[in-house]
């Protein structure tokens, strides 16, 4: 059996100075190896000139030859017949015939180290690695299958607890004439190795302890690739950080506490920032934002901006402290806030501390709020509340991309609590269900399912605030209706209600990848007793823009009840 050394590596075509007369080649060939040929064989080029005939035509020949017999081998062709027709003295055809492509007849994988020393869980583990190899038996061989299949399983072992995996030796030993390849593949895991301590470097202004805050990882944890690109992602998207670079010590000698070496840039800590907008809830908008990430030079994160709209208009500063290991986001704050929609004025101040935590894609947030309420419907009496508040949130976040969903589901729920301040005394509590649902429709659309409970437990809704009750109506809602107009009626004003409840179907159509079209019909209403609920029914086509922000959406809504039509546009992702 002759045995063959693979190799993609390709002699340049020389042509000596004296060289004058043009020369093309015509390619005939299979149309698998067509583009392969094309692409690197220097002969099929557009700027190739003929030798005179002697030596110099010769080596032409032999190296292009060399050059489609090297390229076809390392796509598994190994017995190709190559030849030139030269009959034209300017114009030659290169006829190639590959040839049987050889196929994998044996694959051979050995591992040595720990990892083929210990128990069952890593014999289960060596089973697995057998199982998702790549380039089994019975495949076509090609060489770039062949460089990832190896790379894929030393990326595999190496992944978890074995950071210094090597590949010692690899062969692929070629049959030509009975158009077999074996494939055999000696792999030395190294020691398991084990977290030590963080070493942190980059840190100047920011205070000392603010990385091992964020940190997940605990010495003595067994190595795993994902947690550390886990960990380097999470520290990445923090505002204190421009850059991060996470890694371990690979010495074996380390391995049974090998320092996790934490590489930051620190970045710019402060930042302002203005911006203009327009939604169709609020109308037109100014706003400007301060942020501090170094706040006292302790690492708080200070975020704080203004808003002026057409409806609505608040001021707000918040305070975010680092995390403990990465469990924690506490955070206090402040609001201003004035709000004059459908007949209602509400001015709101309040003050508030948060606890938030996120696990992978479920997030949760506990709230607790002192604060005053001054409502002034139009046709009624004003009335003004002091109340205490607090909220849990849980969210789930299942789906395949947050900016773009196309599969997968969202689900929120809120419970909370509260009671009113003297002279009076009343208590509440308050449930919020909401889930929205994405499935995917062949190979371009989608369809999103949403649907909103809501129930405020109270004798009545006097003295409850605002933000524990229930309105609805508008973009993310109820389209087809004006934004927060579907409630109670009191005055000449809609106020919220003890009870909510909405459904939406909405069927989006790529038409290309940053475009598509949607028809919706969304149902529901906002009231202060389950009597007294009565669905309200809008329905429409719109517009979608796959900006860098999330699908943008602007929808042409008529409200059944109403008789009206409405212009809603805001973003199209209900998070």
């Amino acid at each position: 059996m002759r045995r063959l050394v693979l190799c993609a590596c390709l002699s340049p075509l020389i042509l000596p100075a004296h060289a004058q007369q043009p020369l093309e080649v015509d390619l005939e060939a299979p149309a698998e190896v067509r583009a392969l040929l094309e692409s690197h064989v220097r002969l099929l080029g557009d700027e190739v000139v003929l030798p005179e005939a002697g030596p110099d035509r010769s080596a032409m020949v032999r190296r292009a030859r060399r050059e489609v017999v090297e390229l076809l081998a390392t796509e598994g062709y190994f017995r190709p017949s190559v030849r030139f027709d030269r009959e034209e003295a300017e114009r030659w055809r290169l006829i190639v015939e590959p040839g049987q492509r050889a196929m994998v007849s044996v694959v051979t994988l050995r591992f040595a180290g720990a990892l083929a020393e210990a128990g069952e869980a890593e014999q289960a583990r060596i089973a697995d690695l057998r199982e998702a190899w790549t380039l089994g038996e019975g495949m076509a061989f090609r060489q770039a299958e062949w460089d990832a299949a190896k790379q894929r399983l030393l990326d595999q072992v190496g992944a978890r607890l074995y950071a210094a995996a090597r590949i010692t030796r690899s062969r692929a030993e070629v049959d030509p004439e009975a158009g077999e390849v074996r494939l055999e593949v000696d792999i030395d895991s190294g020691p398991p190795f084990y977290l030590g301590a963080l070493d942190v470097s980059g840190i100047d202004a920011l205070p000392k302890g603010i990385v091992e805050r964020y940190s997940t990882l605990e010495a003595g944890d067994p190595y795993d690739r994902d947690e550390l690109l886990a960990f380097q992602a999470g520290l990445q998207n923090e505002p204190q950080f421009a850059a991060v670079i996470v890694e371990i010590d690979r010495d074996p000698a380390r391995a049974a506490a090998t320092p996790v070496r934490v590489q930051v840039a620190e970045a710019l800590p402060k930042r302002l920032g203005f911006g203009v907008g327009y939604s169709t809830n609020t109308g037109y908008r100014v706003e400007t934002s301060y942020r501090d990430v170094n706040l006292r030079k302790r690492g708080w994160e200070l975020v704080s901006g203004i808003r002026l709209e057409q409806k609505r208009q608040s001021a707000f500063a918040d305070v975010f402290l680092p995390p403990k290991q990465g469990k924690h986001r506490d955070s206090f704050g402040a609001l201003l806030d004035r709000s004059d929609l459908e007949g209602l004025k509400v001015t709101s101040q309040a003050i508030g501390v948060a606890r938030a935590t996120q696990r992978d894609d479920i997030e949760t947030r506990l709230a607790l709020r002192l604060q005053h309420e001054e409502l002034e419907p139009d046709g009624a009496e004003a009335t003004s509340t002091r109340t205490v508040t607090g909220n849990w949130t849980w969210i789930k976040r299942s789906v395949d991309d947050l900016l773009d969903p196309r599969q997968g589901y969202v689900l929120e729920v809120q419970l909370g609590a509260g009671t009113t301040v003297a002279p009076s005394d009343r208590r509440f509590t308050r449930a919020y269900l909401r889930h929205v649902r994405y499935l995917s429709v062949a190979d371009r659309d989608v369809l999103i399912l949403r649907g909103e409970l809501g129930a405020t437990f109270a004798g009545s809704r006097e003295g409850i605030p605002q933000d524990f009750l229930f309105r609805t109506g508008g973009s993310q809602s109820v389209r087809g209706y004006a934004y927060q107009s579907l409630g109670v009626e009191e005055g000449n004003a809609t106020v919220g209600g003890r009870y909510l409840g909405t459904a939406s179907a909405e069927y989006v159509h790529w038409l290309r990848p940053q475009w598509g079209v949607a028809a919706f019909v969304d149902t529901g209403d906002a009231a202060d007793s389950r009597n007294e609920f009565d669905l309200k029914t809008g329905y429409g086509l719109g517009a979608r823009w796959l900006s860098p922000a999330g699908p943008l959406a602007i929808d042409l809504a008529y409200g059944h009840d109403d008789s009206k039509l409405r212009l809603h546009f805001g973003v199209a992702i209900a998070f």
